[in-house]
């Protein structure tokens, strides 16, 4: 059996009984004609078939295939397609990432699972959380350059103003007082003015929204948040947060009108910016560092620096791949070839160790790396 999940990481990759399969491969998404993606993924699974044929019986080999082949003849799940599929498989359980973006195809049987283009998806340099909120509900989306889904609550979560705001105040009934002067009669009141109460739901209910987004996902996840709602409801929002992730800049339309394709369009704008500043900052950082000798780009000198948990932030080379492995022991870096269920990638292994020794990992492409190796570190202080 296999799991289609979203979140990374998955406690597969904390696991130490191999052999660790990963498999890559670029799809067409939703095709209503998937054989040429099950064409591709059977290729990509025989050269997984053969690797593991180096170290394993027939009948193992067919056991520890089976999700792969329950995947390949499952209709539905080729019908629904994303742009990029990621398997990590071991012996004792097979996860898959249907994603949002194209990946490089790849096929490997090693020591340690590849997650590096998982890491490049799911980094949470260009994640963020977009609030869409207006005087009657709210909605929340987790995104990235790659990926943007919404977010569902539990049942038991308002998401309403009706379900957080006691509404006796709320419904319209009238006050009947005596007028004053020899006149006499009635005067019809308000019981209270109608706006002030309007202003006084909107605030409490903005107030519930600000203190559930901070404590269940900005706290959690301290990733950038956009707010999408009109001009008015900015400003109400603004004045009552205590979200030290709201972003400044915010996007001033009724998102209710807006498709989901829309919405991810403009959060990009809002969000691309900041990327490219965050980025550029720790390039300039690691560059000052290494004028210092607290930083370098020498892959040795990382190598051995990653297993013995120094590495403050790293910096890895996101398309590019050195066959070999490193031995998480001594440092060393072993050269090898990715036909060999032996060896991986010598990044992709300094990589998912400075996840595990949880550094700071940006996986960035080639022309904004400032090395030529790979990798550039940032020494802890």
């Amino acid at each position: 059996m296999y799991e289609i999940v979203e979140n990374f990481p998955n406690e597969i990759i904390y696991e130490d009984e191999g052999p660790f399969i990963s498999l890559y491969q670029p799809t067409f998404r939703r095709s209503a004609n998937p054989k040429q993606d099950i064409i591709r993924f059977k290729n990509l699974v025989q050269r997984i078939q053969k690797s593991l044929q180096e170290k394993y019986n027939k009948d193992q080999v067919r056991k520890i295939l089976k999700p792969f082949h329950e995947i390949e003849e499952d209709r539905l799940f080729w019908n629904n397609s994303g742009d990029g599929l990621a398997i990590l498989s071991n012996k004792n359980k097979t996860i898959v990432y249907k994603l949002n973006r194209q990946v490089e195809e790849l096929a490997l049987v090693s020591d340690s699972f590849h997650i590096k283009p998982l890491l490049r998806i799911f980094q949470s340099a260009d994640r963020y959380h977009l609030l869409g909120i207006n005087r009657k509900n709210f909605v929340l989306y987790e995104g990235s350059r790659y990926g943007f889904s919404k977010i569902e609550f539990h049942e038991d979560t308002p998401t309403t103003i009706d379900e957080v705001v006691v509404d006796e105040h709320r419904k319209p009934h009238l006050n009947i007082g005596a007028r004053g002067g020899s006149g006499g009669g009635a005067i019809f009141h308000g019981h209270g003015d109608r706006q002030d109460a309007i202003e006084k739901d909107t605030e409490k209910f903005f107030r519930y929204v600000d203190k559930l987004i901070l404590d269940k996902f900005s706290n959690e996840e301290k990733i950038p948040l956009i707010l999408i709602g009109l001009d008015e409801h900015h400003g109400v929002f603004r004045n009552i947060t205590n979200n030290p992730f709201l972003m400044d800049t915010g996007i001033k339309k009724d998102y209710e009108v807006l498709n989901t394709d829309e919405i991810k369009e403009e959060a990009w704008q809002v969000m691309e910016p900041f990327y490219l500043n965050k980025t550029k900052e720790i390039v300039e950082k690691f560059e000052t560092q290494r004028a210092q000798f607290m930083g370098t780009d020498d892959l040795a000198q990382v190598a051995r620096a990653t297993v013995e948990g120094r590495i403050d932030t790293l910096l890895v080379e996101a398309d590019r791949i050195k066959p070999g492995k490193l031995n998480q022991n001594t440092g060393e870096i072993i050269s090898g070839d990715l036909e060999n269920p032996e060896f991986d990638d010598v990044l992709d292994d300094i990589a998912e160790v400075v996840f595990k020794f949880k550094g700071n990992l940006l996986v960035l492409p080639k022309e904004r790396m400032p090395s030529t190796t790979g990798v550039a570190a940032i020494y802890k202080f």
